[in-house]
């Protein structure tokens, strides 16, 4: 969105693929505390709506379609989605990255059907249960104190033995008289037919397994980077992230980078709206200098 305002605002003719599911992971974020010039907080696609309608002010237009394809080989850059073909003097890529899972085949047999990776999507459904929530991270300190105002009970399960996330997050969490810790502990399989009844889990020490009831189980441990397209078009580092030479350029000459998609440290939307604001400026200059 930062990179679309930019771009347009210095009278590029600008679009963005927003793809059928758009907006990024601050669509599924309740409220954002942390972005400045909102003191009382905002609520994540609030935040998203009004960065949209400030690049459709100066003219940037949202296309909805997912992109499938890229053709940066020549200097006539090209991105498909499933029904047509765009062509561009230089590209921004801003694809983010995707919640990581489990690996388990009952993980994915009842995804929708208790198994989540989406807290603000689906604690609602949950109200009054007992609900498990896998990780450490940010993400899953995160998800728990989302779950809290809505299930009886919030179980966090995780392979090490202290939280990975932020000290604030930690303190609230551990602060929560609905949570409880599940520490040097991983799950091996999630159990039921048709919905989540539970699940058997392992200690990483001892191997003892048991079973723990819960009603749903929302994954949180951590993202892959949104690069698929991009395999064999630009440098990807050993776990997919976009290769960079000075902040925002990629391998390709004209072909610039921004957000998740590169970070795989920091992960904060106020870092991946001013990479957006220096990857536009460094596409405008990319113009400039090829007249």
């Amino acid at each position: 969105m930062t990179a679309a305002i930019y771009a347009s605002r210095a009278r590029l003719k600008t679009v963005v693929v927003a793809g059928m599911v758009w907006g990024g992971q601050l669509m599924l974020t309740t409220e954002v505390e942390n972005y400045p010039g909102f003191p009382e907080g905002v609520q994540g696609p609030d935040l998203i709506d009004r960065m949209k309608a400030q690049a459709e002010r100066f003219g940037a237009k949202f296309l909805y379609e997912d992109a499938v394809t890229v053709d940066f080989s020549s200097q006539s850059f090209k991105v498909s989605t499933e029904n047509r073909t765009m062509e561009g003097r230089s590209v921004i890529v801003a694809t983010g990255a995707s919640p990581k899972w489990l690996g388990l085949e009952s993980e994915q047999r009842l995804r929708g059907r208790g198994v989540s990776t989406c807290a603000t999507c689906d604690a609602p459904f949950y109200k009054g249960k007992r609900v498990v929530v896998v990780g450490g991270g940010d993400t899953a300190v995160e998800e728990a104190l989302v779950l809290t105002k809505f299930a009886s009970e919030v179980s966090l399960i995780h392979r090490r033995n202290e939280l990975r996330a932020e000290k604030i997050l930690q303190e609230r969490l551990l602060n929560e008289p609905k949570v409880r810790f599940i520490w040097e502990t991983v799950v091996r399989e999630i159990l039921g037919k048709d919905r989540v009844e539970g699940v058997r889990v392992a200690n990483v020490k001892t191997g003892e397994e048991r079973i723990l009831e819960c009603d749903a189980v929302f994954v949180a441990i951590g993202h892959t980077p949104n690069t698929g397209m991009l395999r064999s078009q630009v440098e990807l580092n050993e776990a997919g992230y976009v290769v960079t030479r000075n902040v925002t350029k990629t391998s390709v000459e004209g072909v610039f980078v921004a957000g998740d998609v590169e970070d795989m440290v920091y992960r904060q939307a106020i870092l991946a709206a001013g990479h957006g604001c220096r990857a536009a400026l460094d596409a405008e200059r990319y113009l400039e200098s090829k007249k």
